[in-house]
């Protein structure tokens, strides 16, 4: 077996037989909103029964006006925390460049004492050249930045070792990116949740990449969780309404077990989650 797997067979994913229920997360973008309307938003969510809310941790908007209403990832991941009583939350992702990983581990620590055990530490190498340069961090090159998360996660997980109070839990730790020579590497190493975006072909070739990295390294590929992205489709005519969730569940043939869509917070389309939803609920009836 190669040290760098980059060729799978067209066996079935090891993921395909994993017993966990399927979960729907629920992105809420911190740009082109006012906070009052974020918060709003995140309430609706829990009460509907979405299972994570996510922000992400950027410093300007991704779409839309570059210069637009923008809110940090972390203070705003507190707020959650003492706002909601459920659901889980975290950052789809967090990014490593940005804080040192000793201060994160404490950041995410206290997060997740304040929502009683509900924080997901999702975390990347970093992409939005915009925010390093605005900021004053130092870009580098995409190799340099996934070998700075490599390094840091051990130093997260053993600044938690020596913290009091400990975490509430084994913070599970949700890694995104397709590489596969590092950044799959890197997930069958340290996380719990790795996630994803592609159609069911492509999530599937990195699915069985993972499983190969996770045989490298001893680890049962069971024990990571598979997300992916699921996109709404604006302007669906009525008799589509199922066109995601038939995505959705192509990618749950294949192990993926975490949903996760985004909405405006400006402007939400409810209706697509509720739909969503119900697929998970009639999903998870089946099992």
């Amino acid at each position: 077996m190669s040290e760098h797997p980059d060729e799978t067979t067209e066996s079935a994913p090891a993921s395909a037989a994993d017993p966990r229920p399927a979960r729907v997360g629920i992105q809420v973008p911190p740009q082109h909103a006012s906070y009052d309307d974020i918060r709003r938003i995140v309430a609706t969510l829990e009460d509907l029964g979405v299972d994570i809310v996510f922000n992400w941790d950027h410093f300007y908007p991704l779409s839309g006006d570059p210069d637009g209403l923008h809110f940090e990832c972390w203070t705003m991941l507190a707020a959650w925390a003492e706002a909601t009583e459920r659901v889980e939350i975290g950052a789809l992702v967090s990014c490593n460049s940005y804080r040192n990983p000793n201060l994160l581990a404490d950041m995410a620590r206290t997060v997740d004492h304040i929502s009683d055990g509900r924080l997901v530490l999702g975390i990347g190498s970093g992409w939005f050249e915009r925010d390093y340069d605005e900021y004053g961090y130092d870009f580098g090159t995409a190799g340099g930045r996934l070998d700075a998360l490599d390094r840091d996660l051990p130093v997260i997980r053993d600044r938690w070792s020596r913290l009091n109070p400990a975490p509430t839990r084994d913070i599970p730790i949700l890694i995104g990116g397709g590489g596969e020579k590092k950044t799959l590497r890197i997930v069958a190493e340290h996380a719990s949740i790795w996630h994803g975006f592609g159609d069911e072909a492509q999530i599937a070739h990195k699915h069985r990449v993972l499983d190969e990295w996770c045989a490298r390294r001893g680890r049962d590929p069971l024990e990571i969780e598979r997300s992916a992205g699921v996109a709404f489709k604006p302007g669906r005519d009525p008799d589509q309404s199922g066109d995601y969730a038939g995505n959705a569940q192509r990618l749950h043939d294949i192990g993926t077990r975490l949903f996760t869509a985004s909405i405006a917070p400006s402007s939400p389309d409810l209706g697509q989650v509720r739909e969503l939803l119900a697929w998970r609920d009639e999903v998870n009836a089946r099992a």
